[in-house]
């Protein structure tokens, strides 16, 4: 069937082709939590002075909650899962919700900034173990053809977070106070917790035997395929935030983009790559081998446009556009694959590791951004983008050609 994706790794034989209806309240409920949960990771960003300020610590300080909430989640996120893997996926969702609530709520509520350090990390711990379970509860809410759609929708709150939770929390925190920010968070991640209870539908898990579930995970025949995804994941992501993270100084400096547009400079990334993001829960829904070769591709042209629009607004603001488009198909289209590649049982781990992997390829982009910054300039950066993501693009053309060559010789 021309339509379906090239497996990289035998298919479980527990998913196959079903008749549900499509969970559209329960994706949106899952959604939803995505967008409190980053919103609260990165709303620190927008409050730094009123943050330091008020803590008496530098800005710099401030920016640490963002690394260490991020570090929290790289270094627990896959235990955690491993801990809690024999425990009822909705129920742990609830849990999960309310800690990161009360993560937030005492990260408003602390007096200085040592408690305000230990509230970001209880949050890195609920966020990790978040990401971990949302992906997969989502993949069983639905059938195989209509996972790339539900990754999509759930993702598309991570999306909606940095377009505007993350602008409407800067502004809240303000114009009232930061601390009221945070408050305003948390009651919104409560009444989420409360909603996942009474409306999000339970998800059986496959009945494994004692043998079958307490099996080493390298048996899996799917761990090696997701690896190789997650680590796929990891030099595409250290490749973007390389250059984005330092993208501000970019625009302003070699291009020339006036510091009073910058706002709507990352507003049109952002909301193109909320656009990326409907392509890829429609057009690409049932083609995600195709799709992931495109965008990823454009993100190369478009990035390496970018760096020669030196001096053109209007040229710059297109080749921006196009790289927060097709970026924003990347990283849903990757997961929707790691989730067709992993077996049941190492579907919640293989989640755990995709997160450790993104975050890996968060916080050591711009760790590698920094480094060069002062050797190579701002200049260099979008070229170390365009490197890393054709060096992705290579390894999926690898795997692609790799999944033909199997299908022909069976």
């Amino acid at each position: 069937m021309t339509t379906s994706p090239i497996p990289i790794a035998p298919r479980s034989a527990s998913i196959h082709t079903d008749h549900r209806p499509f969970p559209w309240l329960g994706l949106i409920l899952l959604s939803a939590g995505v967008f409190l949960a980053v919103t609260s990771e990165v709303t620190p960003t927008g409050l730094l002075p009123e943050m330091s300020s008020a803590l008496s610590v530098t800005e710099a300080q401030i920016g640490l909650l963002v690394s260490i909430f991020a570090f929290t989640v790289v270094i627990t996120s896959a235990p955690l899962t491993a801990l809690t893997v024999r425990l009822p996926r909705k129920p742990l969702i609830v849990a999960v919700l309310i800690v990161l609530g009360l993560a937030n709520l005492s990260t408003g509520l602390a007096p200085s900034y040592t408690l305000v350090v230990v509230a970001r990390i209880a949050g890195g711990l609920a966020h990790g173990l978040f990401w971990s379970l949302v992906p997969a509860y989502a993949a069983r809410l639905v059938s195989r053809e209509n996972l790339s759609r539900a990754v999509s929708l759930t993702l598309a709150g991570g999306t909606l977070a940095l377009v505007l939770g993350v602008p409407l929390s800067t502004a809240l925190g303000q114009a009232v106070g930061w601390r009221w920010a945070f408050v305003a968070i948390a009651a919104g991640l409560i009444l989420g917790a409360l909603a996942v209870l009474i409306w999000l539908a339970p998800v059986s898990r496959d009945v494994q035997s004692k043998q079958d579930a307490d099996a080493p995970r390298r048996r899996d025949a799917t761990v090696m395929p997701v690896l190789v995804i997650c680590v796929t994941v990891a030099i595409i992501m250290i490749g973007n935030y390389a250059f984005y993270t330092y993208v501000t100084p970019f625009l302003i400096g070699p291009v020339g983009v006036p510091s009073s547009f910058i706002s709507i400079a990352l507003f049109v990334y952002g909301g193109a790559g909320a656009i990326g993001l409907v392509l890829t829960g429609t057009v690409f829904a049932r083609r995600t081998r195709l799709g992931l070769v495109i965008g990823l591709a454009v993100v190369a042209a478009s990035v390496l446009a970018l760096s020669f629009t030196v001096g053109g607004f209007w040229g710059s603001m297109v080749a921006l556009a196009l790289w927060g488009l097709s970026f924003g198909m990347v990283p849903p289209l990757l997961q929707t694959r790691m989730l067709q590649t992993a077996s049941e049982r190492f579907r919640d781990a293989a989640s755990a590791i995709y997160t450790t992997a993104f975050n890996v390829g968060i916080s050591g982009g711009a760790f590698l951004g920094a480094m060069l910054l002062p050797w190579l300039g701002v200049q260099a950066l979008p070229l170390v983008n365009v490197v890393l993501t054709l060096a992705g693009l290579v390894i999926v053309l690898a795997v692609v050609l790799r999944g033909r060559r199997q299908n022909r010789s069976h």
